[in-house]
């Protein structure tokens, strides 16, 4: 498992909120919220300050990736 950034209680709250409406578990709710961020954001940009490319295999920003999950 990669390192797990704390939330803060605002944070922590909203997420819950958020989990409890789509009936769904915060960790669920967690990942969804982090696709739907990056579907939003410019992969080159995000490629071009990666700071670990060992993981280029599994990353959402990965364009072979993308195509194939659409």
């Amino acid at each position: 498992m990669a390192y797990t950034p704390e939330l803060s209680a605002r944070g922590s709250a909203t997420l819950r909120r958020l989990a409890w409406q789509q009936g769904k578990p915060m960790t669920k709710t967690l990942e969804e919220i982090i696709g739907q961020a990056a579907k939003k954001s410019k992969p080159g940009a995000v490629c071009s300050s990666c700071r670990d490319k060992s993981k280029c295999s599994i990353c959402g920003f990965n364009p072979s990736l993308q195509s194939s999950q659409k």
